[in-house]
């Protein structure tokens, strides 16, 4: 199968009997690596130590006092930070467990930089057997913010990082010349967009992030997508989901729905309340989905036998913030789940 994602810390990582990735102490040792807390120069002899004592033994205790010794107020925050971090995750054992705990844990401090490696790790996972790129590109969603432009019935996601890059230093392209139309304003910019005729080349750049998808309604990627949603859910939880496109929801019987990101949440949220909503509104709207699932026993009985519909929105600045995080903690499963 072909490799991707090679800098996502996936090889450092060992598989439990289940396919959860297991917590190991190379895994912990490159977080101690990040140039947020390697020492540079000016670091002080305490800092050094630590550091030093951290990367032959991961998983010691660091107290707060050891902590509040060192000199720099930067390096202070930063132990703060990926102490905190490291603790859950030897805490939870695998990746899955750390990540779901977060989410369950209503006052989480942990940065959303931290959350996305762990959702491109795991992502990693679940697609380390599929030779399907397009699948592959589509699951950068999950971890990485989209750049949304809509062009001559065309809706074209690409890496908003990646945009920003290529706006100061590239040229403008096809794609480039839509997404000024969207809003943004690269000078000059060259992206491929991928279908099942191209998506090899993805394979000659999987980690550039620098290609993007067409999110067209019944369209290839959103197949894909929805291929990569329902082996989320069933990594998680072993329950199989049917994730299909759908244009509307007509529905008298409306029980249950997710969003896939804030502005779909609210948008569901105001027709599930009957609400009409304006042009603009309608216009942030990228998909709906009818999610159903294989064993009815799973799910709540007050909503068993009945869809689950799932949105996804833009934001005001034409950003996609997809939250994967939704898919597991809002599905209705009964309390045997």
């Amino acid at each position: 199968m072909p490799e991707f994602w090679l800098d996502s810390g996936y090889r450092l990582l060992d598989r439990t009997m289940e396919g959860e990735l297991k917590v190991t102490d190379d895994f912990l040792r490159a977080y101690f690596m990040r140039p947020e807390i390697e020492p540079v120069g000016e670091s002080c002899d305490v800092e050094r130590t630590l550091h030093e004592s951290l990367m032959i033994e991961p998983r010691r205790d660091v107290s707060p006092e050891k902590i509040e010794a060192l000199a720099d107020p930067d390096a202070q925050d930063n132990y703060r930070v990926l102490i905190e971090f490291r603790n859950k995750l030897i805490e939870a054992g695998t990746l899955e467990k750390c990540y779901i705990t977060i989410f369950q844990s209503p006052n989480t401090q942990t940065p959303p930089l931290f959350i996305n490696q762990l959702v491109q790790i795991i992502l990693r996972n679940i697609l380390d057997d599929s030779s399907d790129a397009l699948k592959v590109k589509i699951a950068e969603i999950f971890f990485r913010e989209q750049k949304i432009s809509l062009n001559d019935g065309n809706v074209l996601a690409a890496d908003a990082e990646t945009i920003n890059i290529l706006s100061e230093n590239s040229g403008f392209g096809a794609l480039g010349q839509l997404i000024v139309e969207a809003g943004a304003t690269p000078r000059t910019m060259e992206m491929d967009v991928l279908d099942r005729e191209n998506s090899d080349i993805y394979w000659e750049r999987p980690g550039q992030f620098d290609t993007a998808v067409n999110l067209n309604n019944n369209g290839e990627a959103i197949d894909a997508l929805c291929r990569v949603m329902e082996g989320w859910i069933f990594h998680f939880y072993k329950a199989n989901a049917n994730i299909q496109p759908m244009s509307e929801i007509n529905d008298d019987k409306w029980k249950w729905h997710i969003g896939l990101d804030a502005v779909s949440t609210q948008i569901l949220n105001e027709l599930y309340s009957g609400e009409v909503l304006d042009e603009i509104t309608q216009r942030k709207f990228l998909g709906l989905f009818k999610m159903e699932f294989e064993d009815q026993e799973l799910i709540r009985p007050d909503i068993a036998g009945r869809p689950i519909y799932l949105g996804m929105a833009v934001n005001e600045d034409n950003i996609l913030r997809f939250k994967p995080q939704n898919l597991l903690t809002n599905l209705p499963f009964s309390d045997s789940v």
